[in-house]
């Protein structure tokens, strides 16, 4: 028996899930959840094989909910079941879903991705796939010619610090951040920091 908890704000959708693997053989539905607020109690009590989630939520989404479950029971398998397909793809890929698939994908095909995740596979949507694989080919860092320096700046960028964050990581005053991130901008052919973290992340520019 596949234990299952649904994370979806939807409730007509969330109902349909419910149905669909209840009355599919080997399946068991422990806990329908519309946020990941307490994703980590719920898990506790629930004890979910696998975790079918949304992205967008209200109060605590799918990306913030999969990095708490990665954190306190990685051996947890994180379904990302979403209508995303974008650079929230690769962050939640980042924090280590262990599967993507959209949801005008088939009931089938949901199904099939439950099980293949039991399995030890990764499943993912075609659509999906062709994403990440494109994402391999595209250039690496030092293809942008960026310095030791920049890349350092950037994947601090990505990691949510503030220009007074990362001056005092990297010892240096914010002023040099800021002229650091136009270089990078320029380099990457970007206009702002968020474009310049969605591209980082999309392009796998930092580790």
């Amino acid at each position: 028996m596949i234990n299952v908890s649904i994370y979806e704000d939807n409730q007509r959708l969330s109902d349909l899930l419910m149905l669909l693997l209840e009355n599919t053989e080997g399946f068991q539905v422990v806990g329908i959840h519309t946020d990941c607020t307490k994703v980590v109690e719920e898990m506790t009590i629930e004890k979910p094989d696998v975790i079918v989630m949304d992205i967008d939520m209200p109060n605590s989404n799918g990306i913030e909910g999969v990095l708490a479950v990665k954190r306190v029971k990685s051996e947890v398998k994180v379904l990302m079941h979403t209508v995303f397909n974008d650079e929230r793809l690769f962050e939640c890929l980042r924090h280590g879903a262990d599967g993507y698939i959209l949801k005008k994908d088939s009931s089938t095909m949901l199904v099939s991705a439950i099980r293949d995740l039991m399995n030890g596979g990764a499943p993912m949507s075609p659509e999906i796939a062709t994403l990440v694989l494109k994402a391999f080919r595209q250039p690496i860092a030092n293809e942008y010619h960026l310095t030791e320096r920049e890349k350092e700046i950037l994947e601090l960028l990505t990691h949510g610090n503030s220009y007074k964050m990362i001056a005092a990581e990297c010892f240096i005053s914010t002023d040099t951040v800021r002229r650091h991130l136009q270089n990078i901008y320029l380099k990457l052919q970007v206009q702002s920091a968020p474009e310049a973290v969605a591209k980082a992340l999309r392009e796998r520019l930092v580790k």
